[in-house]
């Protein structure tokens, strides 16, 4: 690696222009706390929507259509809506953890092989 003498206007100008581009290390951090804090907020929503489900089936009269009354079907048919919604994006949300966490190991693996320096991260 060669060193040069840089007029400090020329620097700041550079350096201003890549931490334009690119996201910092710590921002990568932050944003993979905030995806885990979301799955986690949306585990705790899928344990009270089961409970939520649990609690229904066993509360619901035998005779399945003449004991429902309209406003009990309605419930019933929007709790099974926001459960099959809300499992649709934890779906989503838990593949894109695993994608996240391949990156990481990816980072990781390739620091690991001797690469020297950080790796700028897009």
């Amino acid at each position: 690696m060669m060193r040069v003498l840089v007029p400090a206007r020329l620097r700041k100008a550079v350096r201003t222009w890549f931490d334009s581009r690119y996201i910092s290390i710590s921002d990568h951090r932050q944003d993979i706390r905030d995806a885990l804090w979301e799955v986690q907020t949306l585990r705790r929503e899928m344990a009270t929507l089961q409970s939520e489900v649990e609690r229904l089936r066993n509360a619901r009269p035998q005779a399945t259509g003449a004991g429902i009354g309209k406003a009990d079907k309605a419930k019933l048919d929007d709790t099974h809506r926001l459960a099959q919604e809300t499992a649709k994006a934890l779906d989503g949300v838990l593949q894109n953890e695993v994608l996240v966490w391949q990156a990481i190991d990816d980072l990781r693996a390739g620091r690991a092989s001797g690469q020297p320096g950080e790796q700028p991260c897009a």
